[in-house]
């Protein structure tokens, strides 16, 4: 993954897989339970996202099917059309948003990201992941495929930096996704202090609306963008760990973490 990721045109079949010491069969069941594709599909999809920015950029179609390792534009074309829904020609209005899977010590997390930035950070075994897929591609009208993005680098770094109770504050740029009401909720989610909680209720006072606890508490579940966003920070009043989309476990271990690092 990370030779394909510095260089997209790279086309690696069984043999070569086999010669760096994996199974193909090993790797097709991998990657059909972590991406939902096989490991060729994924290939495809990394080399589609590569030639799509570049057509954006104004290369041409010819350049950009040799540049991703295509011997015919018939095939490049027939790729491009699957995954895009459109010709290559015909491509300049679509969108993409860029998907990327990251490992942190609580599991896997699927990071979706834009131009502007980060627009979704989740546990991969998130029950709604597919319904966010759904509304992040309807939000941007764009297409989720994997690939490659600036931001991905920032968030990756920062997040391992978190874990290691190294960084309080992230400073990636995020594009979220919702509501103005929930971006708001989002926004005073930002303000509560690393290694502190607050309950719904006090969310709702700080909104100027103390009675939208259950408008607050529905947007909060609603995040898309786990730990930056820190949804996990909030409690009920009584001080008991609430609902958290990426498991409570997860969310005790984040506050765990965070009050080790500050006392």
């Amino acid at each position: 993954m990370d030779e394909l990721s510095a260089n997209p045109s790279l086309k690696f079949k069984d043999v070569d897989l086999v010669e760096r010491g994996l199974q193909p069969a090993t790797v097709k069941r991998w990657f059909l339970k972590h991406h939902g594709m096989t490991f060729h599909a994924f290939q495809r999809s990394f080399k589609i996202n590569s030639a799509f920015k570049k057509l954006q950029q104004g290369e041409t179609v010819l350049d950009v099917a040799l540049e991703n390792g295509y011997e015919s534009l018939s095939g490049f074309n027939e790729s491009f059309r699957s995954i895009i829904g459109t010709s290559p020609k015909n491509s300049k209005m679509e969108k993409i948003v860029d998907l990327k899977r990251i490992e942190t010590p609580l599991g896997t997390m699927i990071a979706c990201a834009n131009e502007n930035g980060i627009c979704m950070l989740e546990f991969s075994d998130r029950k709604s992941l597919s319904k966010e897929f759904e509304d992040i591609s309807k939000y941007f009208k764009a297409n989720i495929i994997q690939g490659e993005n600036p931001h991905f680098k920032t968030l990756e770094t920062e997040l391992e930096e978190y874990f290691e109770g190294k960084r309080l504050d992230f400073t990636v740029p995020l594009a979220p996704v919702g509501t103005d009401f929930q971006k708001k909720v989002w926004e005073i989610l930002r303000t509560i202090p690393y290694g502190t909680t607050r309950s719904y209720q006090q969310q709702a006072d700080i909104l100027g609306n103390p009675k939208a606890v259950r408008a607050v508490a529905n947007a909060n579940g609603l995040n898309k963008i786990s730990i930056i966003i820190p949804c996990h920070r909030v409690i009920g009043t009584n001080g008991t760990l609430t609902g958290y989309g990426g498991g409570i476990w997860r969310k005790q271990k984040l506050l765990e973490l965070e009050k080790a690092i500050l006392f």
